[in-house]
C-alpha cells in the first residue's frame, strides 16, 4: 500500500448553521488539501463525525468527495463501529467506488478483550471489499489494540495492510515495528507523535492538524521520509502549539475554528460536541498572526 505512506488528513464534515451538510465547504476544503500537498485523503473519520451523520448523509459525502477529487490523491473511507454487524453489514453495502482503503476504528464503548478485538476484526477482513487499516484510539474507544493483536490481525489476513494508532506507548509502537510483515504500516494517529513515529519507522500520520496546514503536515511527513530530521524539527516546533490548541476543548471544535478563520468553512459542530470557547478562539486567532 505505497499509497498510503506520508501525509494522510483525517476531514472534518463542514455543517451549514440548519446543521446540513455543507458540500461547498467540503469541495473547498477538498482543493486545500490538494493544493496543498496532502498524500491521502480519510473521508469519516472521527474528525469528520461520523458518529453523528446519518447513513444518507455518509453514502452522500463519499460520492461528493470521490467526485471532486476525481482520481488526483488516494481516498479512504472510515467505517467502524461497535456492532460488529452493522459494520458488516456496512461494508457489503456502501459504495466505495473511488476508494483504496477501509479505516475501521476499534469497538468502542463495549471495551472487548483481546479475544473480541480480533474476532472482530477477522469479520471486517473478510467482508472488506478494499484492504483495511486498523484504528488503534483507546482515549476514545475504552480498550487498546494490544501490539499482539495487531500482528496476530496482520499475519493472518492479508488485506489488513496498516494500523493507525494513537495510544502514544511508544513501547508498543517498537514492538510492532519489530514483529509486524514487512508490508504491513504504522501510521501515527496523533498529530504531536509524527516525528518520533517516524523515526522509528512509521510510514507517516493520518492528521486532524491538517485540515488546516496540509502543507506543513505533508512537508513535516516529507522531510522525514527524506530522514531529513533536522528541517522535520523545525517545522514540528512551528506547528505544536496550534496542534495543542485543536484539541484543547476537543476535535474537531479547534479545527473547525482554525479553518473558519481562514475562510474555508464554518465552525458549526453537532451536539454533543460544540464549537470553542471564546477564551480558546481568541487564542487561535493571537496564533494564527504568528504563521
Amino acid at each position: 500500500m505505497n499509497q498510503l505512506y506520508g501525509a494522510g488528513v483525517a476531514l472534518i464534515t463542514p455543517f451549514t448553521a440548519d446543521g446540513e451538510v455543507d458540500f461547498d465547504a467540503l469541495g473547498r476544503l477538498i482543493e486545500h488539501q490538494i493544493s496543498g500537498g496532502m498524500h491521502y485523503l480519510v473521508s469519516l473519520g472521527t474528525t469528520g463525525e461520523s458518529a453523528t451523520l446519518s447513513s444518507k448523509e455518509k453514502e452522500a459525502i463519499w460520492k461528493y468527495t470521490a467526485a471532486k477529487v476525481a482520481g488526483r490523491i488516494p481516498l479512504v473511507a472510515g467505517i467502524g463501529g461497535n456492532n460488529t454487524t452493522e459494520v458488516v453489514h456496512e461494508l457489503q453495502n456502501y459504495d466505495l467506488s473511488g476508494y483504496i482503503a477501509v479505516l475501521s476504528v476499534s469497538p468502542y464503548y463495549n471495551k472487548p478483550t483481546q479475544q473480541g478485538i480480533y474476532q472482530h476484526y477477522a469479520q471486517v477482513a473478510k467482508a472488506s471489499p478494499l484492504p483495511v487499516i486498523l484504528y488503534n484510539v483507546p482515549g476514545r474507544t475504552g480498550s487498546n489494540i494490544s501490539a499482539d493483536t495487531t500482528i496476530r490481525l496482520a499475519n493472518d489476513f492479508e488485506n489488513v495492510v496498516a494500523i493507525k494508532d494513537a495510544c502514544g506507548n511508544f513501547d508498543q509502537f517498537s514492538k510492532i515495528m519489530r514483529d509486524k510483515p514487512q508490508d504491513f504500516l504504522l501510521i501515527s494517529g496523533d498529530d504531536p507523535v509524527t516525528l518520533p513515529m517516524m523515526a522509528l519507522g512509521a510510514a507517516g500520520i493520518i492528521s486532524v492538524v491538517g485540515n488546516a496546514f496540509p502543507d506543513l503536515v505533508s512537508r513535516l511527513a516529507n522531510l522525514c521520509t527524506g530522514n531529513d530530521y533536522l528541517q522535520a524539527r523545525a517545522v514540528h516546533q512551528q506547528l505544536l502549539r496550534i496542534t495543542e490548541l485543536c484539541f484543547v476543548e476537543g476535535n474537531p471544535a479547534g479545527v473547525k475554528e482554525i479553518l473558519r478563520q481562514k475562510g474555508i468553512c464554518e465552525d458549526h459542530i453537532r451536539l454533543p460536541l460544540v464549537p470553542v470557547s471564546a477564551q480558546t478562539r481568541q487564542l487561535i486567532t493571537d496564533e494564527l498572526s504568528q504563521f
